[in-house]
């Protein structure tokens, strides 16, 4: 399996301020919520588009200080792709090429809000998404 980055680009931002009454000292906890959505170009398989996102939304039962969705799309080409495993292999590695940069838009985002950071946390790709945890468990025991 051979792979290359061709481009990441940034199909959704958005950051919204929620006008909430808080006490001095009260702590959010912000949960972000991620997904993914793969994508082969079906004129040309060695393509491949890895959409990431991520999203942080206020609820009347866990009130954020803020919204944020924000959406970042790689494309990729690659070849050698035969088996399911090799798909899970190509998924988790361009997961593991876009988050940072994703982890970098957010933070950048934040602080552009004039807000403290959010600082999204290193995560292993190959536990990110459960689906990755499960098969490669899978896989360990055959």
């Amino acid at each position: 399996m051979k792979y290359t980055l061709r481009g990441i680009t940034a199909e959704e931002l958005s950051y919204t301020m929620n006008r909430i009454k808080v006490d001095k000292d009260t702590k959010f906890e912000i949960k972000p919520q991620f997904s993914r959505t793969v994508r082969r170009v079906q004129e040309n398989d060695k393509i491949w588009f890895l959409a990431l996102e991520v999203k942080i939304e206020s609820t009347e039962e866990s009130p954020k200080p803020f919204n944020l969705k924000t959406r970042l799309v790689g494309a990729f080409e690659a070849e050698g792709i035969e088996t399911e495993l090799d798909r899970q292999d190509l998924v988790i590695n361009m997961t593991e090429i876009v988050y940072p940069y994703l982890r970098a838009t957010v933070s950048a985002l934040t602080a552009n809000s004039f807000i403290n950071p959010l600082i999204l946390p290193v995560i292993p790709a190959g536990t990110m998404f459960p689906e990755d945890r499960v098969e490669a468990s899978d896989e360990k025991l055959n």
